[in-house]
């Protein structure tokens, strides 16, 4: 048995959902927060068969695009001087992790 976790932008998170559910997958889904855009994520919680991991993984790849996005950056020029500027970053898409999973009960 393993144990998926997926971190979905949240802009794709509830046609993953509704993927995962139609595909016949239990699914826990958690709001979350990135570190970096401080911007809002979904982390799905999967448990499955071994020989079912690789559908997991096609389905929320099928359902999370990456696209690109303008984000504010700025930058110092000397003693206590800032400007911000856009700069274009890459966010969606899935991190997925895959770990075993040493016991499961279900009480």
């Amino acid at each position: 048995m393993k144990l998926i976790l997926a971190i979905v932008s949240s802009d794709d998170s509830s046609v993953v959902s509704a993927a995962l559910t139609k595909a016949g997958f239990s699914v826990t889904k958690l709001a979350t927060t990135g570190g970096f855009l401080m911007s809002g994520n979904t982390t799905f919680i999967i448990g499955t068969d071994d020989e079912k991991v690789d559908e997991v993984i096609e389905v929320i790849g099928r359902h999370s695009k990456k696209r690109k996005q303008m984000v504010p950056s700025s930058a110092s020029y000397g003693v206590g001087m800032y400007t911000s500027f856009p700069v274009e970053v890459t966010v969606g898409g899935a991190t997925i992790f895959v770990m075993d999973v040493e016991q499961f009960k279900k009480l």
